[in-house]
């Protein structure tokens, strides 16, 4: 288990396939496996900082690091990010022999969340998606910070200024509210050598470039309409990196999807509005419906 009252972390690595997991536990229950964003210098804990606590009274609760972040391997497939991702998840949950679990995502979290209940749909309960990626990403030209995102190591490289100005601008509603040091962690984390010379979230590029933007638009697969897992959509109606319209994508294609739109809240919905998100998550994950 891991101490989120002292920040000690005890986490542990998993293997699955030729990467390795790193992962943190928390409370008892049902599974929930928590999913954050592709931001620079993202990692399981820092995103869900707000929401462990009071999940992990309910839940068992499994904090990972996707690949490509934080403790975990740094590959992901290029070819079909959302796929690889999707797929590595799977195969956590089966590594940990956890027939199904409830996925709460963020961004990119929240499309390789989607993705595995298209993919593997028995090994999903529910569903929470906060402004996920991969809808209707071909529709439209994209988002400014979406553009502030991909742009963070290509040319100049990472640096303080790129990703001050991406999290105070474009990440939350008001980023007064963030604080130096979630900067700072987040920095140090995007700096890591192996992140840099392969950073996990790209643009796609090369001779099958628009094969694989397609397969990251959700809304180009048919089979988006046969998810029928129970799905919150939590949106920011100021996200300002992925187009709070996603939702309605969302609502009006899935056959059990309901759409929660949040005033005054950017791209990071479960930290800017925690309380909020924290009572709105627990009672969805514990309806009977």
């Amino acid at each position: 288990m891991t101490s989120i009252d002292k920040g000690v972390d005890t986490g542990r690595t998993v293997q699955v396939g030729n990467r390795e997991i790193y992962f943190s536990e928390f409370g008892s229950g049902p599974a929930v496996v928590l999913l954050h964003g592709g931001g620079p210098g993202a990692t399981g804990l820092s995103n869900y900082s707000r929401n462990i606590e009071a999940l992990a009274q309910h839940f068992r609760v499994l904090v990972l690091d996707m690949p490509g972040y934080g403790r975990s391997s740094k590959y992901v497939d290029q070819s079909d990010p959302f796929g690889d991702l999707a797929r590595v998840l799977g195969e956590f949950l089966d590594a940990l022999q956890i027939d199904s679990a409830h996925l709460i995502g963020n961004s990119y979290g929240g499309a390789a969340a989607l993705r595995l209940a298209m993919d593997r749909p028995d090994k999903v309960g529910r569903l929470i998606l906060m402004g996920p990626g991969g809808v209707g990403s071909t529709r439209a030209l994209p988002t400014k910070g979406l553009q502030e995102l991909l742009a963070y190591y290509p040319g100049s490289g990472p640096s303080r200024e790129k990703i001050i100005r991406f999290i105070r601008e474009f990440l939350v509603y008001d980023g007064a509210t963030v604080p130096d040091e979630v900067i700072e962690e987040r920095y140090r984390a995007s700096i890591d050598p192996e992140v840099v010379a392969n950073p996990p979230l790209r643009r796609p590029s090369g001779l099958f470039a628009l094969r694989t933007l397609w397969r990251m638009d959700f809304t180009r697969d048919s089979r988006l309409s046969e998810v029928a897992h129970p799905t919150l959509v939590v949106w920011g109606e100021d996200d300002k990196v992925n187009r709070p319209s996603g939702g309605r994508m969302l609502a009006e294609t899935m056959p059990n999807c309901d759409l929660y739109l949040v005033a005054r809240t950017g791209h990071w919905a479960q930290w800017e509005r925690a309380e909020l998100f924290n009572t709105l998550a627990i009672a969805y994950l514990k309806a009977e419906r």
